[in-house]
């Protein structure tokens, strides 16, 4: 990339952003971050166990501060959380200080994606598709919002969607 801009992944869980985010790290020869792991690296605890301990409030402010410093370092792919776009901080962050790219993934997808995966505090429930649907409902236009492209994930694979991804940056 011409000037080192940050590229930001932001969408529902299971949209594929680490997974998409590391192709595309690999694509424009940029740093991958994923938030997440990386709240787990420096507490050295599971984002499950942050949630059970402090909840979702002490998890989102933790969540807040990793977000703010990593969006301020340069030349990086970062893949936020699910629900970072809650904060408007977070927002304010995302997009002003780099490429915000809104992983788009159908609510049958996500629960495909998802339904294995014990880690996932928010879905440990009897009903995950609806938690999901309630969680589209209230995060989708926040994701919209800061946008500046949505790229669908449903229909493609991994490399496609990074390839769609690295040539809407570059073009920027």
């Amino acid at each position: 990339m011409k000037n080192k801009r940050n590229v930001f992944l932001v969408g529902p869980m299971g949209a594929g952003k680490t997974t998409i985010g590391k192709q595309l790290a690999d694509i424009l020869k940029l740093e991958f971050i994923d938030s997440d792991q990386e709240l787990e690296r420096r507490t050295g605890a599971p984002i499950d166990w942050i949630f059970d301990l402090e909840g979702e409030e002490g998890f989102r402010e933790r969540e807040q501060k990793i977000i703010e410093e990593l969006t301020s370092e340069q030349g990086i792919i970062l893949a936020t959380g699910g629900g970072a776009v809650i904060r408007s901080e977070n927002r304010l962050h995302l997009a002003g200080r780099g490429v915000v790219i809104y992983l788009e993934a159908s609510i049958n997808q996500q629960v495909e994606r998802t339904r294995r995966d014990k880690r996932r505090p928010l879905l440990q429930n009897d009903d995950p598709e609806s938690t999901l649907v309630g969680l589209m409902d209230e995060r989708d236009p926040l994701y919209r919002e800061i946008a500046d492209y949505v790229v669908a994930t449903n229909d493609n694979t991994v490399k496609a969607v990074a390839n769609q991804i690295a040539e809407l940056v570059q073009q920027n």
